[in-house]
């Protein structure tokens, strides 16, 4: 016997034109769809039988269908009883896809603005849930490894960029699943774009202190470039970054609470008087004033070869200097993940979460002089 508070699933009929029945379920009570919240009675299963079956193939056909229906009947009560409700959303398959991931881009960073404009691309601008399939993903997976830059069309994408943008394209997939607007996980039945061993650049620690004493013909470039070699802050952090953003933490010591663009994880950054130097005197807004990314190419350039270095160091290198020197000056690699702001990354292997103390004993260990 079914407990009072679960609806019983009924099979029913109601007569229609041209002397047929046609079969529906009725729940009683009423079942609410969760993501919609409206109450559901009816569920039309869109199979017909004959009212007055005239001839044993009529009778026949009439047997298979009722059996078909009370089939789904059964699997419909036993949802009810487990709140698996995703069977009420019929629209669901119809829903635009396309529009989904355009959203759900809007609230990550860029790279997913650029995952979406590829498969908008490739899907010829229309898709819906429905279309979603692992066939249609694993063809998104081979246009990927040979597609071409969005911003130059004569050029194709990286392997490891296509590796990263099918990983971006999976967590969509895994979100949706999560969300119940996909009926499966795709994710179970399709491969990753695996990444190439890429050898990057980085500065020495003689090769900073060289670069720092350098002169420079754009001395906010200068600045910013020092600042994320001590900071290992991306440049898309630092051009955002607000004088607002820095204050005293906790223990009254000068750090900068800042969202990460890649990210959008708040992240508190302790700073050393050296880091401080770098911003200037405080004042108000953008605490980088002039500095752009068209400084990173020609101006960079021309900077690094005043100091004598001839490595291709590119501004995100720096980043990577940071990470190395830490690395190299004894700093453990979980605390420099978390100094990274990584949650996930091969090289650093494991996120790990410290506290602001850990975090503050690695300020000052990299130095210009």
């Amino acid at each position: 016997m079914l407990p009072s508070t679960c609806s019983k699933v009924s099979l029913r009929q109601r007569p229609i034109k041209n002397d047929r029945l046609s079969l529906y379920l009725d729940y009683y009570p009423a079942i609410r769809n969760p993501r919609t919240m409206k109450m559901s009675r009816r569920e039309y299963l869109g199979f017909y039988i004959f009212a007055n079956p005239r001839n044993k193939y009529q009778r026949e056909y009439n047997d298979s269908i009722l059996m078909r229906a009370e089939i789904i009947r059964c699997r419909r009560q036993e949802a009810v009883i487990n709140n698996e409700f995703g069977f009420l959303d019929r629209e669901q398959p119809k829903a635009d896809f396309l529009l989904y991931f355009e959203e759900k881009a809007k609230k990550h960073y860029d790279k997913w603005l650029i995952v979406y404009r590829h498969f908008e691309r490739f899907v010829k601008g229309k898709c819906s849930f429905g279309d979603v399939t692992i066939e249609l993903c694993n063809k998104f997976r081979e246009y990927l490894l040979t597609a071409k830059q969005l911003r130059h069309p004569k050029l194709t994408i990286t392997r490891n960029s296509a590796a990263g943008y099918w990983s971006t394209f999976r967590a969509l997939l895994k979100e949706a699943y999560k969300e119940r607007l996909l009926k499966e996980n795709l994710n179970d039945f399709i491969e990753d774009i695996e990444y190439e061993e890429v050898k990057k650049n980085f500065l020495t620690a003689d090769e900073v202190k060289l670069l720092a004493a350098t002169p420079c013909e754009k001395p906010i470039l200068k600045a910013a470039s020092l600042f994320s070699i001590l900071t290992g802050l991306r440049i898309s952090d630092i051009l955002k970054l607000r004088w607002e953003d820095i204050r005293p933490d906790a223990d009254g010591e000068m750090a900068m609470f800042i969202r990460i663009q890649k990210t959008q994880k708040e992240s508190i950054h302790p700073l050393s008087p050296e880091m401080l130097a770098l911003c200037g005197e405080r004042d108000k807004g953008i605490v980088f004033k002039g500095f752009n990314r068209s400084m990173t190419q020609e101006p960079l350039k021309k900077w690094l070869k005043a100091a004598g270095i001839t490595k291709r160091i590119t501004f995100h290198r720096f980043r990577d200097t940071f990470a190395t020197l830490q690395l190299a000056a004894g700093t453990d690699i979980y605390t420099v993940s978390k100094m990274l702001d990584h949650a996930n990354v091969t090289t650093t292997q494991i996120y790990a979460r410290l506290v602001d103390s850990t975090k503050r004993d690695t300020v000052g260990r990299i130095k210009l002089t």
